[in-house]
């Protein structure tokens, strides 16, 4: 769409104007202003990004009369500069939270402390039941799947034969899941 057409639509009707000029950049923009907010922002956020680049357009263009030719390229300027300031936005926000403030609640981080709580203590769960086999089967067990150590390695280590390893930590295992679905159970 040419600036000389949207002006002959506006003269008809400005609001199927902004409709034929909605409709034909929606995605455009959309396109544009995802990439530069989809990892800082909500869909909200985008898509009200998105009604202000055309606010902007419908505004420029009504206003600045010297731009002529195809829309594309100053749409997708507008929709890039509008972007990178909601995404300056956003970044300030977040980067200016004082430690005195009521947001302080809202800061956002990956660790989440439930799940590592719950982690170390099934972790501690699972120890106490390996070392409730007794010896050499609790070692067996810890070597093989804590410290990744080969059945040949773990002969060496407790004096065994390899056949006497596989063998025993085979039985271990099933001594282990049973003592751990009888947990589970309770």
């Amino acid at each position: 769409m040419t600036r000389e057409y949207y002006m002959e639509l506006m003269r008809s009707s400005p609001h199927d104007a902004h409709r034929a000029l909605a409709d034909e950049y929606v995605n455009y923009v959309y396109t544009i202003v995802y990439n530069k907010l989809r990892s800082s922002s909500a869909n909200e956020d985008i898509e009200e990004c998105v009604s202000d680049v055309f606010a902007d357009v419908f505004s420029a263009l009504e206003e600045n009369s010297k731009y002529r030719g195809e829309l594309k390229g100053f749409i997708g300027t507008v929709a890039k500069r509008r972007a990178i300031d909601y995404y300056r936005r956003v970044k300030n926000k977040t980067d200016n939270i004082s430690i005195d403030e009521d947001r302080v609640g809202e800061i956002v981080s990956e660790y989440n402390v439930e799940e590592a709580v719950i982690d170390r203590e099934m972790q501690a769960a699972i120890y106490e039941r390996i070392k409730s086999l007794g010896e050499p089967d609790s070692s067996i067990i810890i070597y093989k799947y804590y410290y990744s150590k080969s059945s040949n390695e773990i002969s060496e280590l407790l004096s065994m034969k390899p056949s006497a390893v596989r063998m025993r930590s085979s039985r271990a295992l099933k001594r282990l899941k049973k003592i751990l679905s009888d947990i589970v159970k309770e």
